[in-house]
């Protein structure tokens, strides 16, 4: 093994030394398979067919993490076909929603992305300060992403939130990492720390990650949140760096940085 992979190698299979995944697969006897590997169809349909009869009980974990699609070790569409339709499912690129020919039912696949988690982090991070971001923060954020899933989202088996909401989830996400951070006592802005503090969530530094905050908390980070833009205009006036770009009107374009220039069409530029 490379020196890099040694650390997880384990130790526990004796003399047995396993050459590929169908023989890993009958050794371990696994309840899931995460694809970090960027091989095409690493996980080919004799892989998940097996995944699903070792796993009668509970449902098997297909996670082909692997970018782009091109690299992924398996589809979804595979996936869902190889083990009836019972697979737990996430990728690292979106796959498209799969339809069920018995019955025509739509699943969603989930996308173990780094979208919902990251910026979450960040936006906690510019908020309350802390003096660096530990393992837990991390976890807490993870945690609150968990317990982000809506009713209907839950009775549909989904690992995720609908992308439709991720203003909202990012929102929850970043008031974890800031109650999380101020836990810890590694929160530094004043406003953060004296927020969570007057929260009845449990505090100090053996409190566990559980990724819980309270709704002022959310509320205040919410008011932090940069709006995104509806039209070119609201983006044109809202972002002071916007002037160094060309003013578009219609089909004519001015391609000056100052004002009174003229388009195409003899449109004179308003002032940026």
């Amino acid at each position: 093994l490379a020196q890099h992979k040694v650390y997880f190698a384990r130790h526990d299979n004796g003399d047995t030394q396993c050459a590929s995944i169908d023989e890993a697969l009958e050794y371990v006897k696994p309840t899931a398979l995460i694809g970090l590997s960027t091989i095409y169809k690493a996980f080919n349909e004799r892989i998940l067919t097996r995944m699903n009869e070792l796993n009668t009980d509970a449902r098997p974990i297909i996670f082909p993490l692997s970018n782009p699609m091109t690299k992924a070790e398996c589809t979804f569409e595979e996936a869902m076909r190889c083990t009836n339709n019972r697979v737990l499912f996430a990728s690292g690129t979106a796959f498209p929603e799969y339809t069920i020919p018995e019955t025509g039912e739509e699943r969603v696949p989930g996308q173990g992305n780094n979208m919902y988690v990251f910026p979450a982090i960040g936006l906690g991070a510019v908020l309350c300060k802390p003096r660096h971001i530990t393992d837990t923060m991390v976890y807490a954020v993870s945690k609150a992403l968990a317990n982000s899933l809506a009713g209907d989202e839950r009775a549909r088996g989904e690992l995720y939130p609908r992308i439709e909401r991720i203003r909202e989830v990012s929102a929850e996400l970043a008031a974890a990492f800031v109650h999380q951070a101020v836990r810890e006592g590694l929160a530094q802005d004043p406003q953060w720390v004296a927020l969570a503090t007057e929260s009845s969530l449990p505090s100090g530094p053996g409190a566990a990650p559980d990724g819980c905050f309270a709704q002022s908390m959310r509320a205040e980070v919410r008011r932090f949140m940069w709006e995104p833009a509806e039209t070119f205009e609201q983006l044109r006036t809202s972002l002071p760096h916007y002037h160094h770009h060309p003013v578009v009107h219609g089909s004519g374009r001015s391609s000056g940085r100052s004002s009174g220039h003229t388009s195409d069409h003899g449109d004179s530029t308003a002032k940026l």
